[in-house]
């Protein structure tokens, strides 16, 4: 692919994260194509007095797609993939590499059977970033994607070249994986509570977050992610540091009464941990409690 060449761009999933991308690229000068389940004129993101409108419309029609792009970005939730597949089908030819803005370290399993090209990157996103009532996004810290480093993810670099997106292409992208994924595994918690950061400041929760991302240290480890002994206090230090009123997607689904992201974010634990001999006994409790959170019935 010539990368001087490329200016198609399309965004699956105009949620928190796919507006985001969707303004840095706008205030660089490049409108992507969006494409998600509702239509709208245009996308809105803000990030404390800087506003961005990004043009629409929201396409909510593959069949409208007249051809390939040469890269997508796709934002849908996990839960969406099988749902958005068809946007892949019609964005997708031989030369589309196709960057995964999902949570989890299974990216590439559950979304390369969609991709006629193969071309599939995965990728860590470690902004907050909110959607508002009014459909509006809120960016609440800076932009800033983690790759793997191969020639695939530089095409994705060259696409967030000039924009605010620091794109970090990482030797042990495992590793990074697996730390993000402590950190939503976690997040977790907030789900089954209906509260935000400010929850972790209890002492209770404190200890209880801090066994919880022991055993998913071990099991990361054992998965092969070189991560120390004191990640676990460091994401813990990462919630109690954020405002007290800061969510996550997962809390915010459970407010919405949408499916639960559990399975990606909290359940691979546990079925790692099985695959690996490693016991996982505070998972054993959580999930039940998350699957029927998400899935009823009742």
């Amino acid at each position: 692919m010539d990368t001087e060449a490329m200016t198609s761009v399309a965004i699956v999933g105009p949620g928190a994260i796919g507006t985001t991308i969707a303004g840095v690229m706008q205030e660089a000068g490049r409108t992507p194509v969006l494409c998600g389940r509702t239509s709208r004129d245009s996308l809105t993101f803000h990030d404390g007095d800087r506003l961005v409108t990004v043009p629409g419309p929201v396409r909510t029609d593959p069949e409208q797609i007249g051809r390939a792009v040469d890269i997508v970005f796709f934002a849908v939730k996990a839960t969406q993939t099988e749902a958005a597949a068809d946007w892949l089908a019609a964005l997708t030819g031989p030369e589309t590499v196709v960057c995964v803005l999902q949570n989890g370290v299974e990216q590439l399993e559950t979304v390369s059977p969609h991709v006629r090209s193969g071309k599939v990157v995965p990728a860590v996103v470690w902004f907050p970033a909110q959607t508002q009532t009014d459909g509006s996004v809120r960016l609440r810290g800076d932009v800033r994607l983690s790759l793997p480093d191969t020639p695939l993810s530089r095409l994705i670099a060259e696409a967030l070249r000039d924009t605010r997106c620091l794109v970090e292409l990482a030797a042990d992208f495992r590793s990074l994986a697996w730390r993000k994924l402590l950190q939503n595994a976690a997040a977790g918690l907030m789900a089954l509570t209906h509260r935000r950061s400010g929850m972790f400041a209890r002492a209770d929760i404190s200890r209880l977050t801090l066994a919880y991302l022991q055993e998913c240290l071990a099991v990361a480890r054992a998965e092969g992610a070189e991560l120390g002994d004191e990640v676990p206090q460091a994401i813990l230090d990462r919630f109690l540091a954020s405002p007290a009123d800061m969510g996550t997607s997962i809390l915010t689904d459970r407010e919405a009464g949408r499916p639960l992201e559990w399975d990606t974010r909290n359940g691979v634990i546990a079925r790692r941990g099985r695959a690996r001999g490693i016991p996982t006994p505070i998972s054993d409790v959580l999930l039940p409690l998350l699957a029927a959170a998400s899935d009823g019935p009742g």
